[in-house]
């Protein structure tokens, strides 16, 4: 009875996690375009705001109840191919995590050295890493 709960839950976070990790690089579009002080002081409160209220903690739950579902099963999962591949991805998507977290301070500082053409680019990161987690665990290649 607990397994179906943690994967709902797990999924729940996964979802939220990524919500914001497709929309805080694109509140960085919009603030490297800004051209005046306003502007640019919202975008930092919005950025600030999503990536301690929403993104943070999910990411931490995505994590928490994932690591229980492994723990329910280990042997099964550590010799899983495919969990080796998505667990490497998550690794990944949690550096990215930083990254974003990292640039929401240099755009705090007023630091940005990057045009919005470059965070067009850097939003499609997770989308990619989201495709190929989601073939892993359900198609499970191998």
């Amino acid at each position: 009875m607990l397994y179906p709960w943690l994967k709902a839950l797990h999924i729940i976070a996964m979802v939220c996690w990524f919500a914001g990790l497709f929309y805080l690089p694109r509140l960085f579009v919009y603030h490297a375009m800004s051209g005046d002080d306003v502007s640019r002081e919202r975008f930092c409160v919005m950025e600030r705001k999503l990536y301690r209220g929403i993104m943070l903690p999910s990411m931490v739950a995505t994590l928490v109840f994932g690591l229980w579902l492994i723990g329910l099963n280990p042997g099964y999962y550590f010799s899983q191919g495919w969990m080796h591949a998505k667990l490497t991805l998550v690794i990944l998507l949690v550096g990215y995590h930083h990254v974003c977290g990292a640039q929401l301070k240099r755009f705090a500082r007023g630091e940005n050295q990057r045009s919005h053409v470059f965070y067009r680019w850097f939003n499609e990161a997770p989308v990619l890493v989201l495709f190929a987690v989601v073939i892993l665990v359900v198609v499970k290649p191998f």
